[in-house]
């Protein structure tokens, strides 16, 4: 038996450790490749402010990489203390691509950096160089290996994947399957042009801020020339990007999409919800989406051509998803559940039968838990593929809180369109050669600075709550990979992590601003 309470309590340590590792993974992302290039136009031109630029940045860099580090390392040990049946069923498919990071990605980033940070006078320019780049790349590498290990979870697919009854795990059959997995592979350019778009407005906001107060001018409009032209391209390519992440979503998690746009009945030609305000509904019972606004404002078709590429496509609801809806071959919950039941009684049945030594029991529980039930566009679906489903006894939680997900999704959409308008507009001034007398645009890159960590939050909100109640969407329930240890551990340890992330917050941020307030001259 589950106990929920002790199940809450690991969500919300997983969440917040996952959200504190966050502040600093997209902003080292970004901030490397920031200080690579840098670096390449001091080695380029040899002109000593470009060496000091570089150096100011990556002083700052460097201080935001330590820290996610450790923040990283507790996080990976939360999936043993407080997710082990998690671990011990998918073990085999997310460790690898994470042991294959730790290998191949950490081991760039750790004797790299070292070269990076303290071979300034001890190696040549070319080898400093080098060095910097592939710290950059390094990061960058993990970012993808770690992401196609989420990926997998939120889209596993038997394309490389297998259940094995025996031992109640699942078992990768192809690893480059696993690897160039297009969800894995669209959200793994999502989130690190999302990195990009941060790191440069981080650097364009201090640039601003010290033009405002008329502090290292030449300095700032150097930096924030190179953030501003990087900044563009990036914010530009994660709205490109961005939604052909959310055609793989559309296709693959059909119930997170609903969620983000509060589509309770499917429709063709289902419209975007520019602004609204969600309630809550039973979508058992509703008829009409416009019962589940306060208030909206839409954009005809949008949700159709973004989902399906075709403006009149039919888009399912949360009522469809529940419900059912044979038209478009769509199971309601019940058979879902009844399957997935059946997979669950088998599975008992054949270690029984095993551990009685019947052998003949042992291949008809094994017939029936592998039975073909449906063929999806030539895709056999098992029972074993639908187990996950006979955990769930509630259909109103098969699908994940709309309010939540709706808020995430659209928050941040529009600040991901902010972030376009603001280097457009700071781009456009700069070539001008107005940017240096520009209060206003400075003022707005300033304000700006904190946006883009309420943004990349906000996506990754959209895409795990999203994917509730699963761990592994449609496989493994949340409920079911949990570690079923007492409620008190979880709540010590929560308030442990909790008071060392507050202590290294505060310390974090009072050297990034002492760092920031000191300028240039003092990152040497």
């Amino acid at each position: 038996m589950v106990d929920y309470s002790m199940l809450e309590w690991a969500r919300a340590q997983f969440a917040m450790t996952a959200l504190f590792h966050f502040f600093f993974v997209p902003f080292t992302l970004g901030m490397s490749f920031i200080v690579a290039f840098f670096e390449t136009i001091y080695v380029k031109t040899g002109k000593a402010e470009w060496k000091e630029i570089t150096q100011f940045w990556q002083l700052i860099f460097g201080i935001n990489f330590a820290i996610g580090l450790s923040t990283g390392i507790i996080h990976e040990f939360e999936f043993g203390t407080n997710w082990s049946t998690y671990s011990w069923v998918v073990g085999d498919l997310f460790g690898a691509p994470l042991a294959v990071e730790g290998i191949v990605a950490f081991f760039l980033e750790a004797t790299f950096a070292a070269i990076a940070f303290f071979g300034w006078k001890r190696v040549s320019k070319g080898v400093h160089l080098t060095s910097s780049w592939l710290l950059a790349i390094g990061s960058n590498l993990s970012a993808l290996w770690i992401l196609i290990a989420n990926g997998f979870m939120q889209h596993p697919t038997s394309e490389f994947y297998k259940y094995n009854i025996d031992n109640a795990r699942l078992e990768m059959t192809d690893f480059f399957a696993m690897i160039t997995q297009p969800v894995a592979q669209v959200k793994f350019l999502h989130v690190v042009s999302s990195a990009y778009t941060l790191a440069a407005v981080f650097v364009l906001g201090i640039s601003s801020l010290y033009l405002l107060r008329g502090k290292h001018k030449d300095f700032a409009k150097k930096s924030a020339t190179v953030a501003a032209a990087f900044g563009l391209v990036a914010s530009i390519f994660t709205a490109v990007i961005g939604d052909e992440h959310a055609y793989e979503v559309a296709n693959t998690q059909p119930t997170k999409i609903a969620a983000a746009e509060g589509l309770i009945v499917g429709e063709k030609g289902a419209p975007i919800v520019a602004i609204g305000i969600p309630k809550t509904v039973d979508p058992r019972n509703t008829n009409s989406n416009d019962e589940a606004f306060a208030f909206k404002i839409e954009l005809p078709g949008m949700l159709s051509l973004l989902g399906k590429r075709d403006i009149n496509a039919f888009v399912p609801g949360l009522k469809d998803l529940v419900n059912g809806n044979e038209k478009y071959g769509i199971w309601p919950f019940e058979k879902l559940h009844a399957e997935g039941a059946k997979a669950i009684e088998a599975l008992k049945a054949y270690h029984t039968a095993k551990a009685n030594g019947d052998k003949a029991g042992m291949e008809a529980a094994k017939a029936e838990f592998y039975k073909v039930v449906a063929d999806v566009n030539g895709v056999k679906v098992t029972r074993a593929d639908l187990m996950g489903y006979g955990y769930l006894t509630d259909p109103t939680k098969l699908y994940p809180p709309v309010a939540p997900v709706f808020y995430s999704f659209h928050i941040m959409v529009a600040l991901g369109f902010w972030f376009i308008l603001l280097f457009l507009l700071a781009y456009v001034s700069i070539l001008k050669g107005t940017f240096e007398n520009n209060t206003l645009v400075q003022k707005l890159a300033v304000l700006s600075v904190p946006l883009p960590w309420i943004g990349t939050s906000f996506g990754w909100m959209t895409a795990e709550i999203g994917r509730q109640p699963w761990t592994v969407f449609g496989v493994l329930p949340t409920s079911e990979s949990v570690t079923p240890i007492a409620l008190q551990n979880v709540q010590a340890t929560f308030f442990l992590f909790l008071t060392a992330f507050v202590i290294l917050g505060i310390a974090e941020l009072k050297i990034l601003f002492t760092v920031v307030k000191h300028g240039p001259k003092g990152a040497h």
